[in-house]
């Protein structure tokens, strides 16, 4: 249950359209569903303005078809992040009204209202980030996002980033993905005027330790305003911009008949 339908339903009460005792027991038993090897948290919305995202890798394929299954029934949107090809393909096979996304590595279906009080911008150092950049993509705009993507502008040519000037300057959210030295946060969080989301990735040769290195250097960022996520984590990166773009509780609220 999303915050949409549960005001619809306190709206029917009110209305004397239902009877608060059974819009009472309609409540109580959504806030999660047990299927044994998941229990699915209904309430999410409600809480947090954004429904459960379901994290693909190390699960089998039927359990993603059954989880998609559930979730189908009882929120939207629907978003299911590091989903392998093989994986996908079972899922189309049961739903295939699903929009697969190869490079973001995601399964989406609808997105919120679109809101928010601007863009994020979402930034690649180098083409080998592209794919947790589109899982950042993919997933601010399932959550309601504007969003505008600048791809392959790392610090090793740095007057490709100069020419992206006008785009960082419309955004309201700067999301930065990037591997190696993971430099390209500290440069960005020293240009513009709004909150950066470092997202430092595995890519890089041996002495990069998966991502550590990055990482440690986004941490250790002299620019103020930068925020880091976890290695490769686009989809917490576009959480945290989300929640920033849409500027706390009333944000989330939204107007009375809508989707937040």
């Amino acid at each position: 249950m999303d915050r949409k339908a549960a005001l619809e339903l306190l709206e029917r009460v009110a209305q004397g359209e239902a009877a608060p005792s059974d819009a009472l027991d309609s409540l109580a038993r959504e806030p999660f569903e047990d299927l044994g090897f998941a229990k699915l948290d209904h309430h999410r919305a409600l809480r947090r303005g954004f429904p459960e995202v379901i994290f693909a890798e190390s699960k089998t394929a039927g359990q993603l078809v059954a989880l998609v299954g559930r979730m189908l029934d009882s929120c939207s949107p629907l978003l299911v992040t590091r989903v392998s090809p093989e994986k996908a393909q079972a899922v189309l096979t049961a739903y295939p009204d699903l929009d697969y996304h190869e490079a973001a590595r995601t399964l989406a279906k609808g997105a919120l209202a679109e809101g928010g009080r601007g863009v994020i911008a979402v930034i690649s150092a180098g083409t080998s980030d592209i794919p947790v950049a589109e899982e950042a993509a993919v997933t601010a705009r399932v959550f309601g996002n504007r969003v505008e993507t600048i791809f392959d502008v790392g610090v090793a040519g740095l007057h490709r980033l100069a020419a992206a000037r006008d785009a960082l300057g419309r955004a309201s959210v700067v999301i930065v993905v990037a591997g190696m030295e993971g430099a390209l946060a500290s440069v960005v969080g020293g240009l513009v005027a709004v909150p950066v989301v470092g997202v430092p990735t595995s890519v890089g040769y041996g002495a990069s330790f998966g991502g550590v290195a990055a990482l440690l250097s986004m941490l250790n960022s002299c620019a103020g305003g930068v925020s880091v996520v976890n290695i490769d984590n686009g989809y917490g990166a576009a959480v945290v911009a989300s929640l920033i773009n849409r500027g706390g509780p009333e944000g989330m609220r939204g107007r009375p008949g809508e989707t937040p």
